[in-house]
């Protein structure tokens, strides 16, 4: 149990850490040395763009990933939130890499019978005696086929509530959210979050069920969403084993084009079959693991703003945060293993995928974990001088020129300070999704969404986002149907430099890197991990990730 307030009374920073380019492989699990032993409050994947489902374009949806690595099997607890954290998404609208809005979750759980007692009791008497009241030991004690008609036989039930706090997180300027629909009584700001995908016999129709925990809530004179909190299958796609033991794969696209995946086309250069092909199964994620997602629809209008210098680029990021103190008790009751209490300190910290992983340094890794954004700038030369292309070189140099034909001497771009990389992914581009009108904006590590570019349909969107002429995609934002690995693995090897050039002067600086083809030798090759997504395996439906796979598929 806590002895703390869950208002948030001060976050006590370890210390600040500059934010890196998100050279990115993989989502962010077990990224940092403290948070690999916190995987409730580890924050996997975030995504933010403007809402695709057909009609629901004038809001925005979040989703922050959390409890990295779920398996389906993962039974009998599975995958409960953290009672003692606090989970947020912060939203910066004027540029200064402070949040100016707030979604504050807290979860709780309890036990049947309002938690007392037991929970579910079962026994069974004999000779005819009264059965002994038992306290069952799983979860559920028969199915669940809807979300609050069959309650009864669920034992724990996991609750949350949700704050939207404007200004500095820390201040009092906070407004409960609550649900539209009939509350649990006498709890009229209280969620329920649905329980975890047990199995096909505990319920057989889990994406009925779980849809029934979509709620709609008001946010006051800007207009109404919906919020989510639940288990969904993991999507994003990695070839996650092979790229942490030294990149053990060529990343090229091979010349084989798998028809399941036929955005992902052979470069132009390419003529042997050597390479990586697009195969699900160089996946380890997809179809292999469940995630919890914290998913909010928001109207544009409520994260916008429209004075000081607003321009309706947003950016985002979420985080957790936990007591300063913990004492463990040595006589644990239910939801009473330890009492905590004092400020709350920020443990995990997610914006871009795996900036944490494979470009802060290891010395720092927790540091990056306790920072905010506003700080990022300084330790610049994570940014300025990435580590990533030096690998890839010392790594690749060979197998690149075999694959090309070429007769490169070095890999890496050579372009000073990496100009690309700082208005990738720390400052936005100037007129496209660059937050606020500053003349010179903070750098920040931040995902950056500009809410008046419209949407692009589910079925026409581009794995590549904005690199594929989709420019509702990654950097601009990000969607569940961005293949940011390969993305940002492009873009971290000098693809800026290649996209506006005079392809008759390549020595020519472009518009959109400040750099020239000269600087990026590879900037041109598709560089890919093998691991592919397809827009036609997701849903134009909130919360848009499809629903968990199942601990059993058996009736």
């Amino acid at each position: 149990m806590k002895i703390s307030s869950r208002l948030l009374l001060g976050t006590v920073l370890a210390g600040t850490i500059a934010a890196a380019a998100p050279a990115v492989w993989a989502s962010s699990h077990r990224e940092a040395p403290a948070i690999s032993g916190m995987p409730r409050v580890d924050s996997t994947d975030f995504y933010m763009f403007r809402s695709y489902e057909p009609g629901r374009d004038n809001t925005v949806t979040l989703i922050a990933n959390y409890v990295p690595l779920q398996a389906p099997y993962g039974g009998p607890n599975y995958f409960t939130m953290d009672n003692d954290a606090i989970y947020e998404i912060h939203i910066d609208n004027n540029g200064d890499a402070v949040e100016d809005i707030t979604f504050q979750f807290n979860f709780n759980t309890v036990l049947a019978n309002n938690g007392r007692g037991l929970g579910i009791a079962s026994g069974v008497g004999a000779n005819g005696a009264a059965p002994p009241s038992v306290a069952i030991p799983l979860r559920q004690i028969g199915p669940l086929n809807g979300a609050m008609g069959s309650i009864g036989n669920l034992n724990e039930t996991e609750t949350y509530t949700v704050t939207m706090i404007t200004g500095d997180r820390r201040s009092r300027n906070r407004t409960a959210l609550r649900p539209v629909t009939a509350p649990i009584s006498g709890q009229p700001t209280v969620f329920v979050k649905p329980v975890d995908n047990i199995g096909t016999k505990t319920i057989p129709d889990y994406n009925a069920y779980a849809n029934d925990f979509i709620e709609n809530v008001s946010f006051g004179t800007c207009g109404s969403g919906r919020i989510f909190v639940g288990q969904r299958e993991e999507n994003f796609a990695v070839n996650l084993g092979e790229v942490f033991d030294l990149v053990n794969l060529v990343p090229i696209q091979g010349t084989v084009v798998n028809p399941d995946y036929p955005q992902y086309l052979a470069g132009p250069t390419l003529t042997r079959p050597v390479g990586i092909n697009q195969d699900r199964a160089n996946d380890d994620v997809v179809d292999e693991f469940n995630v919890t997602s914290i998913a909010v629809e928001v109207p544009i209008a409520c994260v916008t703003g429209t004075t000081n210098g607003r321009n309706g680029v947003i950016g985002g990021w979420t985080s957790a945060s936990l007591p300063q103190a913990r004492l463990l008790d040595p006589t644990p009751t239910y939801n009473g293993t330890a009492r905590s209490g004092g400020a709350f300190v920020q443990v995990s910290r997610l914006s871009n995928p795996l900036v944490n992983e494979l470009v802060i340094g290891l010395r720092d890794k927790d540091r990056f974990s306790a920072s905010e954004p506003k700080d990022d700038g300084q330790f610049a030369q994570y940014v300025t001088n990435p580590t990533l292309p030096a690998l890839i070189n010392a790594l690749f140099l060979g197998p690149v020129n075999t694959l090309t034909g070429g007769n490169f001497t070095n890999l890496a771009p050579t372009n000073p300070t990496r100009v690309d990389l700082q208005r990738a992914f720390l400052t936005g581009f100037a007129g496209f999704n660059q937050v606020g009108s500053r003349a010179n904006p903070v750098a920040s590590e931040m995902i950056r969404l500009n809410t008046t570019i419209p949407v692009t349909p589910l079925a026409n969107q581009s794995v590549f986002g904005f690199a594929g002429g989709d420019n509702a995609g990654f950097p601009n934002g990000r969607r569940p149907t961005d293949d940011t690995v390969d993305i940002a693995l492009r873009v971290v090897m000098g693809a800026l430099c290649h996209i506006g050039a005079d392809p008759a002067n390549p020595a020519t600086a472009t518009a959109l890197g400040s750099c020239s083809p000269n600087q990026a030798p590879i900037g041109a090759v598709p560089l890919t991990d093998g691991a592919p997504l397809d827009p036609s395996e997701l849903t134009a439906a909130f919360p848009y990730l499809n629903p968990p796979i199942p601990g059993s598929p058996n009736n």
